[in-house]
């Protein structure tokens, strides 16, 4: 019995160390992903040369040269409720949702007049995420600007469902989405979804 019940603390020892080593690894990723964030942002805006002007032949005004890949940090997502910045990183594979809030791509970025999708853990950047409510703000923060977002829904959809991600042009919509129930053990059966609009310019 001695021996089973030794066998046990380990076995208990090994897990706990894995979730340690996982929690500091994780942020460790979000830290120097924020960091990166920030720095791109501090830098010297783009020129206006760079820039798409013409939206009848793109669709956008986003600079010609913003062309994420996966992996990239390229930008800032600020949520002024719960005082916090989150690095966005192209791509919601897991390698990317370790560093903070992932772009899915082929979605939108600000000013492309379509979805824009933002996915999140639960466990880690979108823990709080059940805290916000109708009319708070969001803000992506990237090098060619800054876009803030009303929310306007809330809802809970199952995991496999894969109407969430559906064009919207020509209406900008931002959509972000993270696993649900918030406190579940393993693998959540659902998706909680917040979708938010762009706030004017004129109502900033």
């Amino acid at each position: 019995m001695k021996k089973i019940a030794l066998l046990i603390i380990i076995v208990g020892f090994v897990f706990v160390g894995i979730g340690l080593y996982e929690f500091i690894k994780t942020n460790a990723n979000q830290n120097e992903a924020l960091a990166e964030a920030k720095s791109l942002l501090e830098e010297s805006p783009i020129e206006d040369n760079q820039i798409n002007s013409t939206k009848e032949e793109t669709g956008s005004t986003i600079p010609s040269n913003f062309n994420p890949v996966t992996g990239e940090t390229v930008g800032l997502l600020h949520i002024p409720k719960l005082e916090a910045d989150i690095a966005i990183v192209e791509g919601t594979d897991p390698d990317e949702l370790d560093k903070g809030v992932g772009h899915y791509k082929g979605t939108a970025y600000p000013l492309q007049q379509d979805q824009i999708v933002l996915s999140g853990h639960r466990e880690t950047v979108f823990r709080r995420m059940g805290e916000l409510e109708l009319g708070d703000i969001l803000t992506i923060k990237l090098p060619y600007g800054d876009f803030s977002y009303e929310i306007v829904d809330t809802y809970i959809v199952s995991a496999d469902d894969r109407t969430v991600i559906a064009p919207t042009y020509p209406n900008e919509v931002l959509t972000l989405t993270t696993c649900y129930p918030f406190n579940f053990i393993g693998n959540a059966p659902d998706r909680y979804i917040i979708t938010a609009h762009p706030v004017s310019k004129n109502n900033e």
